[in-house]
């Protein structure tokens, strides 16, 4: 029933009204969700109003129906009535027909079942003739063929005893398979004897004609014999046969450990003439079962994988019974030679397989796994591990000691980490199977030899500045004779666990040589990964770059080291400006002509670092420790000038007072005895002197005085000075 459609303005949906589950509060909760309660009385007035006008539309529309529908029902009642007891009688009838249908269904289905056992007891009856059948059959044959005169099967033709066989087995693989049908008969538990002898009998005859058919190289009588042993399912006798018959006896003849040992490469001839074995002994074999090239494929015995099944584990037994010291890992070149001619062997007897399924199965064959098991890796790499990092260790306990002579290095601890590294990859060393420990290793051996740079560049103390007040400059400050080295306590031996600048360059110009090798590294060991089918490389490269890298932070540390190392060897001879004054004040020295001797010893660092690093390490790298170093120190002796000069003047204006205060009294000038010039004019002539000769120093260092920070303001400074010294003479 369908209500009429309301116009869209409602606030509810008219359709509500015809649910089964319509309840008036829940929809008048909805509503209030919407609208207030006067707007949906609205609504539902509204279409009150509809619903009652389409019901009076209803009834005008069949109005002559509603009119005449009780005077349509007169007596339909008494027809009912009528209708009611032949339709009992016929409910009754259909009832019995349907019982007597289901007992017939009933008994066709007990027939049916009884038929259905019966087939399944011939069926069984028949299995079990079968068998008789079968078991009679082959017991004839077998007696026909004894009971002629030297005609039995061990006896007979080859030929013919191997088709005799065939028959005999197409004949036991039907007695097979209707004896297992058959499990669980009386019968059948009567004729196992004879079954169990017949078996026996079949195997033994079959291991005879084919031990015979090897023997005597008779193709067709092998053909027979594996074809028969496949009709019988008994491929894996077969392979067993084999390996007891024809392969045992050549491996006990040629894996015995006296011979091996008896030469230098006995393990090498060991394996050549156990490899000898298969086109020697195993190309019947190979050609029947289709593991030559020239087998005929109508003639093929599939099926059958001598190589993996008998060749192959009897060869690995004998080797792990008779030779167990071969795996021994406690001497790590010899179990290394001997793991290396092993994996050579088992490569060439891969290559001997017939085909790339007979590779797979070899590789899966328990013996092939439990041989591989047997040379115990790990331990081997324990060993290389303690011999190469036991002997960057001794490296690095022995310090920053020199390099062996011819050595690319100039530290011994960075000729013993290059020598190990290139011995993780090296022929005599490195194994496939271990490849990634080895790249763990060379990674570790990078990673230690850093942390070694940081501990000597970080824990060891800076030469120590004396405590003792420096040294007054000699008399003669400004005689070019004078200038001669100080104490040398402020040398680089002063102390034992200060680093010296030659070791300084040493450490930066080997570990620059170890960045620029690194290349090198990565080619090395990427041969060594692609031979094992390994393609990421670009893992290989980040892993190294990050080496590189941590190299580069030692190389950050090291330059501050060493700026720091100049500063301060620099810097105890520059402090000597300050006793400048003394030398002139009430001295009544000459005017000064050349720098003072404190320069040159300040400055013998540097141009020591210069001697020492040409060669070594990059111009660049050294001109830019001699620029920081400058910059420092130029920084010092700035604020050492400033202080002498602001003494100095203070110490004019001073004695200008006094002069004032005592007109007329005889006091001794700080003039000269002639009237020259004054002693400040002096020490501003003679700093002015010092800072001039640096700028000129630090020219044929290489470098420029505007790429110093600071020297410029110095200059400024002491050429004031200079300029206030001429204006007082």
């Amino acid at each position: 029933m369908n209500l009429p459609k309301g116009p869209d303005s409602l606030c509810f949906d008219k359709d509500v009204f015809m649910k089964d589950d319509f309840d008036v509060d829940q929809f008048v909760a909805e509503c209030r969700k919407q609208v207030q309660l006067e707007e949906l009385r609205e609504d539902l007035e509204l279409y009150y109003k509809l619903l009652k006008t389409a019901m009076v539309e209803l009834i005008n529309k069949d109005y002559a129906d509603f009119v005449n529908l009780s005077t349509n029902l007169v007596g339909m009642d008494k027809a009912l009535n009528q209708l009611s007891v032949p339709l009992g009688q016929l409910r009754e009838e259909v009832m019995s027909l349907r019982s007597c249908v289901s007992e017939v269904i009933q008994a066709i289905d007990n027939q049916l079942s009884k038929q259905d056992d019966l087939q399944k007891k011939k069926i069984c009856v028949l299995r079990l003739i079968q068998v008789v059948r079968s078991v009679e059959k082959i017991e004839k044959i077998l007696h026909s063929q004894n009971s002629k005169d030297s005609s039995s099967l061990e006896i007979s033709s080859p030929l013919l005893a191997g088709q005799i066989l065939e028959r005999i087995a197409t004949e036991f693989n039907q007695l097979q398979f209707h004896a297992v049908q058959s499990k669980g008969m009386p019968l059948l538990d009567k004729v196992r004897p004879r079954i169990a002898g017949i078996t026996s009998m079949l195997q033994q005859s079959l291991e005879g004609l084919l031990i015979e058919g090897l023997q005597t190289s008779n193709v067709d009588m092998v053909r027979h014999c594996l074809r028969t042993y496949a009709t019988i399912d008994k491929t894996r006798d077969a392979e067993a046969l084999v390996g007891q018959v024809l392969v045992k006896p050549y491996m006990d003849q040629v894996i015995v450990e006296e011979v091996v040992k008896s030469s230098p490469n006995g393990l090498q001839l060991m394996y050549s003439r156990l490899l000898e074995f298969v086109p020697h002994h195993c190309r019947l074999l190979r050609e029947v079962t289709g593991g030559t090239i020239s087998s005929d494929k109508a003639d093929i015995v599939p099926g059958y994988d001598f190589l993996v099944n008998s060749v192959w584990p009897e060869m690995i037994k004998g080797i792990e019974e008779r030779m167990a010291y071969l795996f021994n890992p406690g001497n790590p070149d010899i179990f290394y030679e001997r793991y290396t001619v092993s994996m050579e062997f088992v490569r060439k007897f891969e290559r001997q397989c017939s085909s790339q399924a007979s590779v797979k199965r070899l590789r899966v064959h328990p013996s092939y796994t439990s041989f591989h098991n047997k040379w115990n890796l790990p331990v081997y790499f324990q060993l290389r591990f303690r011999e190469i990092a036991g002997s960057l260790e001794n490296g690095i306990s022995d310090g920053l000691n020199a390099a062996p002579e011819g050595s690319a290095y100039h530290l011994k601890v960075s000729d013993v980490l290059w020598s190990c590294l290139v011995r993780c990859w090296s022929d005599k060393v490195y194994l496939s199977a271990l490849a990634h420990r080895f790249w763990k290793l060379t990674l570790q051996l990078y990673s230690r030899y850093a942390k070694f740079l940081d501990e000597v560049l970080t824990k060891t103390t800076p030469p120590e500045v004396p405590k003792e007040p420096i040294r007054p400059l000699p008399s003669s400050a400004s005689s070019t004779s004078s200038r001669t080295s100080l104490d040398e306590a402020g040398s680089e031996s002063g102390s034992p666990t200060s680093l010296s600048t030659k070791q300084l360059v040493y450490i930066a110009a080997d570990t620059q040589k170890l960045q620029e090798q690194i290349p090198e590294l990565s080619e090395m060991v990427r041969l060594r990964l692609e031979a094992i089918g390994f393609k990421n490389f670009a893992i290989v490269e980040d892993a190294l770059s990050d080496s590189k890298a941590h190299l580069s932070t030692s190389i950050l540390t090291l330059n501050a080291r060493m700026t720091q190392h100049l500063t301060e060897r620099c810097c105890r001879f520059l402090k000597s400006a300050s006793e400048v004054p003394r030398l002139y004040r009430r001295t009544n020295k000459d005017l000064p002509a050349h720098a003072s001797a404190y320069m040159d010893n300040a400055l013998r660092p540097l141009h020591q670092l210069l001697t020492d690093s040409t060669g070594l390490v990059n111009h660049s790298t050294a001109q830019g420790w001699l620029r920081v170093a400058l910059c420092d120190c130029t920084q010092r002796y700035y604020e050492t000038i400033s202080e002498v000069l602001s003494s100095v003047k203070k110490m004019e204006e001073s004695l200008k007072r006094l002069k004032q205060a005592r007109k007329g009294t005889n006091t001794t000038s700080t003039a000269g005895a002639n009237g020259g010039p004054t002693d400040d004019s002096k020490i501003r002539l003679q700093l002015a002197l010092d800072v001039e000769y640096l700028g000129e120093q630090i020219q044929k260092m290489g470098l420029q005085p505007s790429d110093i920070t600071m020297f410029s303001t110095l200059m400024d400074l002491v050429k004031e000075a200079r300029e206030l010294a001429e204006q007082n003479q």
